[in-house]
C-alpha cells in the first residue's frame, strides 16, 4: 500500500441530526468537513470517519480506532456522557471498548496488549 494512503471509513445512519450530534460528542469536536447536508467527516487517528445518511445500510458499520490509553479514552467518553456497551479483553492482553450509536453502528476503541 502506498505511504500516502489513508483510511476513509463510512458509517451509515438514518437520522442526520441525531447521528451528527452523537458523533460530535463521541469525537469531542465538530466535523472537520461537511461535504453536503447529509454527510459529516472527522479526522481520526491518521484517517477519517464519515457519517452519512443511508437508511438502507444504517446500523451495520464496525469501526475500531486504535488508542495508546484506553482508560484515558474511556474517561473522556464518560465526561461526554458516552458509556461503552461492552469492554473486551483478549488473550494477548489487548483491550477493546465498544460504543453503539443511535442506529446500532459499533465504534470500538482498542489498545494493544
Amino acid at each position: 500500500m502506498p505511504e500516502a494512503a489513508e483510511l476513509f471509513a463510512g458509517v451509515p445512519v438514518r437520522d442526520r441530526d441525531a447521528a451528527f450530534g452523537w458523533y460530535e460528542r463521541l469525537l469531542g469536536a465538530r466535523p472537520d468537513v461537511r461535504p453536503h447536508d447529509d454527510e459529516a467527516v472527522w479526522r481520526v487517528a491518521g484517517g477519517w470517519i464519515y457519517v452519512v445518511v443511508d437508511a438502507d445500510r444504517a446500523g451495520r458499520a464496525l469501526v475500531t480506532v486504535l488508542v495508546d490509553d484506553l482508560d484515558g479514552q474511556l474517561a473522556e467518553l464518560a465526561a461526554r456522557g458516552i458509556a461503552p456497551a461492552r469492554i473486551e479483553t483478549y488473550g494477548s492482553g489487548a483491550r477493546k471498548a465498544v460504543v453503539v450509536d443511535p442506529d446500532g453502528n459499533e465504534i470500538g476503541f482498542a489498545q494493544a496488549g
